[in-house]
């Protein structure tokens, strides 16, 4: 019988509906272990450093009190910036010492990290290895799976490859704790899949 003819056979006998679902519902994507493998053997201690985690606590204070509207605001002029290449904004995180120290990290990972940035506890950029497409990523994947459910695991987002590069690319993120085990802010990181 051919394999078609088998797998109409099977659902129609309804064998496949109940054993199958479960399965089916819960199975990822292959690269999702690579990715969180490298990840987690990789990327974690780079950003476990000293200088990372005091520049979220300086940051997280500076902006203890952001308000909503300030984030938007924050976030608009960054985004207006990357549009027009006025970039006042985006170069002052760009000369940080954090920013240069990913930078470095991305361009000695031989091609597997397109992109590395940290975020302080409200999901405002603390240091980027390139230019993100915004400033806030507080509304987004790479921050509601990690910092806020408070979770040590790695989020690996679907890949997609780049139309502008056509590189095959996934992208993980996973909170950054102190020393004392709080949360403090994430790290988010895209690698090309076809370079792991």
């Amino acid at each position: 019988m051919a394999y078609r003819g088998w797998v109409s056979a099977v659902v129609a006998s309804g064998l496949a509906i109940p054993s199958l679902l479960p399965v089916l519902a819960f199975a990822e994507p292959a690269y999702v272990a690579v990715v969180r493998e490298y990840v987690d053997t990789v990327v974690r201690p780079m950003v476990g450093t000293p200088m990372i985690l005091a520049a979220i606590r300086e940051q997280n204070a500076k902006f203890s009190d952001v308000s909503s509207t300030d984030i938007q605001v924050l976030d608009s002029t960054y985004r207006s910036e990357v549009e027009t290449g006025a970039l006042q904004m985006v170069s002052a995180i760009l000369s940080t010492p954090v920013s240069r120290y990913l930078k470095e990290k991305q361009d000695a990972s031989q091609g597997v990290i397109l992109e590395l940035f940290i975020t302080d506890r409200n999901g405002l950029n603390v240091g980027e290895s390139r230019v993100t497409a915004d400033f806030w990523q507080g509304d987004e994947n790479k921050y509601l799976e990690t910092f806020v459910r408070d979770s040590d695991e790695t989020f690996v987002d679907r890949a997609e490859r780049d139309e502008a590069t056509q590189i095959l690319e996934a992208q993980a993120s996973f909170t950054i704790r102190d020393e004392a085990g709080a949360a403090i802010g994430v790290a988010t990181v895209t690698v090309a899949l076809d370079a792991m």
